[in-house]
């Protein structure tokens, strides 16, 4: 069994509260002792932002990332969780809005030796309380794999249900109307939580 844990700031306090964020059944693709992955999630700080961009250039490769300019992840770098294993970032995301009423998953990507373990999932289940809290509408994802985001309650819809991203980065995207990725959303019911810093999100 391999257990993620989250380690979040309160907001009253300087020190880490540490909260379980997810647990499923180890596999073999999983590094550590007798299959166990422990990664702690956390919002990303300027010293991740090397970290950040060397694991999305990493990972280009594989097709399915939009390149980021370590400038770009710098001046947004608020807006990552980032997992570490042995204080090595491991995965990140990053939470874009795209209007008032509608965020982004960006640059969710997990390391090959971090897979199998849940990161992943509890990287976007971090991602989707954000974005409740921060008072988002709802949340989209733009995917090669969108059957990974319909487990976690998304739906896939036409890329025209979301006109936020189309006019922010598609129309001038050099892949626009035949990237092969597929639009996914999910509504969001707002809510509070005291356990997550928030920064500004919306700007």
């Amino acid at each position: 069994m391999s257990v993620v844990a989250a380690v979040f700031v309160d907001r009253g306090s300087d020190k880490p509260r540490a909260t379980r964020a997810g647990r499923r059944h180890g596999s073999a693709g999983v590094v550590g002792p007798a299959s166990e992955l422990d990664a702690i999630l956390r919002p990303a700080t300027t010293g991740d932002v090397d970290a950040i961009h060397e694991l999305i250039t990493t990972h280009l490769s594989e097709g399915h990332l939009l390149p980021r300019t370590r400038d770009e992840i710098a001046a947004h770098v608020h807006r990552f969780v980032v997992a570490t294993l042995d204080d090595e970032v491991v995965a990140c995301a990053d939470l874009a809005p795209l209007s008032g009423s509608v965020a982004e998953v960006r640059s969710l990507i997990v390391a090959e030796r971090a897979r199998f373990g849940g990161v992943g999932r509890c990287l976007l289940h971090e991602l989707i309380a954000r974005a409740s809290t921060a008072g988002f509408d709802k949340l989209c994802a733009f995917t090669h794999s969108p059957s990974y985001f319909v487990q976690m309650g998304f739906s896939i819809v036409p890329h025209v249900w979301v006109p936020e991203k189309i006019a922010k980065d598609c129309r001038s995207c050099a892949h626009f109307r035949r990237c092969g990725q597929y639009a996914v959303v999910l509504p969001l019911a707002r809510s509070r939580r005291s356990d997550v810093p928030l920064a500004s999100l919306h700007g």
